[in-house]
């Protein structure tokens, strides 16, 4: 027996959110280091409020998890799974473009 639709529906919505490059470069970013908001910003060269409405998608996606430290919220991967996805995802770019280079 295969997968359930619902767990289609969610593998999709999951690729379709990874279909933003700031949200991949949010994750890969993630897949590094636990960071806040602000240093987000700053490594994706994105505004902290896009930031904030990307972190927002993918922590509902369950992709993302964050804890509070007074005002400020750190993000992390929610899981080794979410980071084996990125790095996979990656890698398999990487030799894609070896090959095409």
């Amino acid at each position: 027996m295969g997968p359930t639709n619902s767990a289609i529906q969610s593998l999709a919505e999951t690729f379709k959110a990874l279909g933003d490059p700031t949200r991949l470069r949010l994750l890969a970013a993630l897949a590094q280091e636990e960071l806040c908001v602000c240093d987000l910003a700053t490594l994706t060269e994105v505004s902290e409020s896009a930031v904030s409405h990307s972190l927002r998608t993918l922590r509902q996606l369950r992709l993302v998890r964050h804890r509070k430290a007074g005002k400020i919220a750190y993000y992390r991967l929610d899981d080794d799974h979410v980071r084996r996805l990125i790095v996979e995802g990656l890698d398999h770019v990487s030799e894609l473009v070896e090959v095409a280079g």
